[in-house]
C-alpha cells in the first residue's frame, strides 16, 4: 500500500514538473498571493479603510512581480530600493492628481525612464515598472495629500509582505530553481518516450495525431533544456560542473529527438524527413502496420517502456537489480548486442534505444554523482569509461561579447521614445472618453511595449489584450453581481484571479488579461464604483492604449516586422554557419572550440526567430501564404539546428573516444554547405546579392567513403549522414527565401 502511494506521489509530482517546469509558474503565483493576503491580513487588524485595502493589496502585486533577478542578494537590494521609488511615486501622484497638464505631462516623462531603464538589465527594469504602477495606483484609489501618510504605510506593509513572502516562506535560489527545472526535464523526457512508444503503435488513420504528440514532446523537451541553460551560471557551483549539465542534457535531447526520427522512419516505406518533426501540421509519410516479426515488436516496445522506466527512476534513488539489468540490456545495443531479427530500420531503433540509455546513464552521472557499478556487464562499463574521459576534458571558455547598438538604434531607447509618444496619444484620447479613467488607455499601451520589437507584435499584443478585456468585462459584471458589497468573499475570490493570472500568464497573453479585467470589476466594486458604464469604458480605454501603442511604433522610430524577423533570420544563419564549421573543423582534425556554447547561442537565436513570427503565423493572419511560408521556414531551420546540434555533440567526443577518428575530408565535404548558409544569409540582408546556392552531388560522394564500410562501423558514417541532412536542408532555404540556385557542375 505504501509502494502504491509513493507511486502515485511520484507520477503526480512528475505530471506537475512537466506541466510547470521549475514550477516557476506556480511560485510565482503563490507568492504573489501570499504577499497580498498577508499584506490584507495586517491592515485589517490595523482597522484600515477599503482604500488602503486596494491599495496595499496593488502594492503587495506590485513589489512581487516586478523583481526578476535570480539572486537573492539581489533580489533584496531590488526590493529595498523599490520601497523609497514607491514611495515617491505615490507622493507625486497625489500631489500632481488635481494639477491635470502637470500631472500628464510628468506621467509621459515617468513612463519613458521607466522603459529606458530597461537598458540597465533587471534592477533598471523592476525600479521602472515599481516606479509606474505605483503613480497608477495613486490614480487608481484617487490618492490626495491628506491620505498619504496612511497611503504610505500601507504600501510599505506591502512591500514587507513581499520580502517575507520571498525570502522565508517562497523562497526560490538558482540551485533551487535549477534542481526542479533538472526533475521538469526528466519528467518532459519519459513523456517523449511514451509519445514515441504510441507512434510505434499507432495505426495508420491515427499517425498524424501520433506526430503531433511526438513533435509536441520535442518541442517542450528543447523548451526545458534552453531554461536549464539559462539557470546553469547562477545555478551551479563552478563554470565546470555548469559546462557538464549543459553537456548531459544536450546528449539526452539529441539522443530522445534521433529515436523519434528512427521510430518515424522504421515506421514508413522510405527514410522520414528530419523536417516532418519540426513543422506543425506536417503529414505523416505513408504507412502501414509494423512490417516486421511480432517478436521484434514486441521487444521494441518492451524496450522503449524500459527506456522510460530507466529516466522515471533515474535520480529517485533507485539502483536495485532490476533497473541495473534494464539498463545493462538497452546500453548493449550499442555493442550490438542482442539485436532481435528485423530489417534495418528496426534494428536502427534499438541502436537509437541504446544511445538513449547512455544518455540517460550520463545524465544521472552528472546530476547525481558516481552509481553503485557492481552489476553492470563490459557494455556498460565501456559507455561509463566514455563518460569518464568526456568528462574529465570538460574545460570552461568565455562567451564572445556581443556588440551592442547605441542611441536611437538601442531597442530600450527606441522603446521609450515610441512609448512615451503613445502614452501622450492615449492621455489625449483617454481624457475625452473620461476625465476620470483616462489612466486604462495609458496602462494598455504601456503594457502592449512589454517585451515586444516589432510592430506586428504589438498589433498582436494588442489584440490579445483587447479580446482578454472583453471576455473579463463579461466575467467581471458575473462575478459583481455575485458578491456585492462582501469585502471579504471579494477579496478572496481577487487572490484567486491574481493567481491564475499569474499562472496562465507563460502560456497565454489572453487569459491573463480576461483574469486581470475580472479582478479589476471586483476592485471596483469593492471601491464602490462599479457600474456597467465603468467596464465598458474600459473596453473603450483598452482599445483606444492599444490603438496608440500601434500607431506610435508604426509612425516613431519604427521596426517592421520584415524587417525584424530578416534581422534575427540573419543571425540564426550566421550562427548556424559558426556551429556547422567549428564542429567539422574539430571533427577533420582542427582544434577544439567551445562548440556547445555555439549550439546554444544558435538555439537562442532560433527561439528569438519563432517569437518575432507570431505576427506572421497567428491565426488570425489574412496572409495565408506569408503563413505558411514563415512556418516552413522557421521547421527548416530548427531541422538544420538539430543537425548542426548533433555534429557539435559528435565533435566534442574526438578527444576522449579511441573509437572516434578526425577525418580531413570532412571539411572539403562540408564547405558547400557553410557556403550556402552564408550566401542564405548575404541575400536575406542584401536581396539585391548576386550570389547563388550551390547544388551538386552528395556529401557522400565528395568525400569519397569506402561503400563497403560497415553501417555502424564508422563515426565517419554517422556525420555525413547528418552532413547530408543538414546540406538538405539549406538547399530547401533558398525556395521559400528566393535565392537563385546555380547550375549543378558537370
Amino acid at each position: 500500500m505504501r509502494a502504491a502511494g509513493r507511486s502515485v506521489r511520484a507520477r503526480l509530482r512528475d505530471r506537475i514538473a512537466a506541466s510547470d517546469p521549475g514550477l516557476l509558474r506556480l511560485t510565482a503565483g503563490l507568492r504573489t498571493v501570499g504577499a497580498i493576503a498577508l499584506t490584507l491580513a495586517v491592515l485589517a487588524l490595523l482597522g484600515a479603510d477599503v482604500h488602503l485595502l486596494v491599495a496595499g493589496a496593488m502594492a503587495a502585486m506590485v513589489a512581487t512581480f516586478a523583481i526578476r533577478e535570480k539572486q537573492l542578494g539581489a533580489q533584496a537590494v531590488t526590493l529595498a530600493l523599490g520601497l523609497p521609488v514607491a514611495l515617491v511615486s505615490v507622493t507625486l501622484g497625489a500631489v500632481l492628481n488635481a494639477r491635470l497638464y502637470v500631472g500628464d505631462v510628468f506621467f509621459v516623462v515617468l513612463i519613458f525612464c521607466a522603459v529606458y531603464g530597461r537598458r540597465f538589465g533587471d534592477r533598471g527594469t523592476a525600479l521602472g515598472l515599481i516606479g509606474f504602477q505605483v503613480y497608477f495606483l495613486s490614480l487608481f484609489v484617487g490618492a490626495e495629500v491628506s491620505s498619504l501618510p496612511p497611503l504610505c504605510g500601507a504600501i510599505a506593509l506591502a512591500f514587507c509582505s513581499s520580502a517575507v513572502l520571498r525570502f522565508a516562506v517562497v523562497p526560490a535560489t538558482p540551485t533551487g530553481v535549477l534542481l526542479r527545472l533538472r526533475l521538469a526535464f526528466r519528467a518532459r523526457l519519459a513523456q517523449l518516450v511514451s509519445a514515441q512508444l504510441d507512434l510505434l503503435d499507432a495505426a495508420p488513420d491515427e499517425m498524424d495525431k501520433a506526430l503531433e504528440a511526438v513533435r509536441e514532446g520535442t518541442a517542450r523537451l528543447h523548451e526545458t533544456a534552453m531554461m536549464i541553460q539559462a539557470q546553469l551560471e547562477d545555478g551551479t557551483p563552478d563554470e565546470s560542473a555548469a559546462r557538464l549539465v549543459q553537456r548531459r542534457i544536450a546528449d539526452a535531447e539529441i539522443a530522445a529527438e534521433r529515436l523519434g526520427l528512427l521510430l518515424l522512419t522504421s515506421r514508413s516505406a522510405e527514410r522520414a524527413d528530419t523536417l516532418t518533426l519540426h513543422l506543425p501540421g506536417a503529414p505523416a509519410p505513408s504507412v502501414g502496420q509494423p512490417a516486421v516479426p511480432d517478436e521484434a515488436t514486441a521487444t521494441l516496445r518492451r524496450d522503449l517502456q524500459a527506456l522510460r522506466a530507466l529516466v522515471l527512476r533515474a535520480g529517485s534513488g533507485d539502483s536495485g537489480t532490476a533497473l541495473a539489468h534494464v539498463r545493462n540490456r538497452l546500453l548493449g545495443y550499442r555493442d550490438e548486442e542482442n539485436l532481435p531479427p528485423a530489417p534495418a530500420a528496426v534494428q536502427d531503433v534499438f541502436r537509437g534505444i541504446g544511445e538513449a540509455a547512455r544518455s540517460v546513464l550520463g545524465l544521472r552521472i552528472a546530476l547525481d554523482g558516481p552509481q553503485d557499478e557492481s552489476d553492470d556487464t563490459p557494455a556498460t562499463a565501456r559507455s561509463r569509461e566514455e563518460l569518464d574521459a568526456e568528462d574529465a576534458a570538460i574545460d570552461g571558455g568565455e562567451a564572445p561579447a556581443e556588440e551592442k547598438e547605441t542611441g536611437l538604434r538601442r531597442p530600450t531607447t527606441r522603446a521609450a521614445v515610441q512609448v512615451a509618444v503613445g502614452s501622450t496619444l492615449a492621455i489625449v484620447g483617454g481624457e475625452l472618453l473620461s476625465t476620470q479613467r483616462w489612466y486604462w488607455a495609458v496602462l494598455t499601451c504601456w503594457i502592449v511595449f512589454l517585451n515586444t520589437a516589432s510592430t506586428g507584435e504589438i498589433l498582436v499584443k494588442g489584440y490579445r489584450r483587447l479580446l482578454g478585456t472583453v471576455f473579463g468585462v463579461v466575467a467581471g459584471i458575473v462575478l459583481a453581481g455575485l458578491v456585492g458589497q462582501h469585502t471579504w468573499t471579494a477579496f478572496g475570490l481577487v487572490l484567486v484571479l491574481i493567481f491564475a493570472m499569474f499562472y496562465v500568464a507563460p502560456l497565454s497573453y489572453t487569459l491573463m488579461s480576461f483574469f486581470v479585467t475580472a479582478m479589476l470589476g471586483l476592485l471596483y466594486t469593492l471601491l464602490h464604483t462599479y457600474s456597467l458604464d465603468v467596464l465598458l469604458l474600459r473596453v473603450e480605454e483598452t482599445a483606444l492604449g492599444a490603438a496608440c501603442g500601434v500607431v506610435a511604433a508604426a509612425l516613431v522610430l519604427p521596426v517592421r516586422t520584415d524587417r525584424r524577423t530578416n534581422e534575427l533570420l540573419g543571425t540564426v544563419l550566421d550562427r548556424l554557419a559558426e556551429v556547422t564549421e567549428a564542429a567539422v573543423g574539430q571533427l577533420s582534425g582542427g582544434p577544439a572550440d567551445e562548440l556547445l556554447d555555439k549550439a546554444r547561442d544558435l538555439d537562442q537565436a532560433l527561439a528569438d526567430l519563432r517569437a518575432a513570427t507570431q505576427p506572421l503565423t497567428h491565426p488570425v493572419t489574412p496572409l495565408r501564404a506569408r503563413r505558411h511560408t514563415a512556418r516552413y521556414v522557421v521547421a527548416l531551420l530548427e531541422t538544420c539546428a538539430y543537425h548542426a546540434r548533433t555534429l557539435a555533440a559528435t565533435a566534442e567526443l574526438l578527444p576522449t573516444h579511441p573509437s572516434i577518428a578526425a577525418d580531413p575530408r570532412l571539411r572539403g565535404a562540408a564547405g558547400r554547405t557553410v557556403r550556402n548558409i552564408e550566401t542564405i544569409a548575404a541575400r536575406v540582408a542584401d536581396e539585391h546579392a548576386a550570389a547563388r546556392v550551390e547544388t551538386g552531388p552528395s556529401i557522400a560522394s565528395l568525400l569519397g567513403s569506402d561503400a563497403g564500410t560497415p553501417r555502424y562501423g564508422r563515426i565517419t558514417d554517422r556525420v555525413l549522414r547528418h552532413l547530408e541532412r543538414l546540406d538538405e536542408a539549406v538547399v530547401g532555404l533558398a525556395r521559400p527565401l528566393g535565392v537563385p540556385m546555380a547550375e549543378p557542375r558537370a
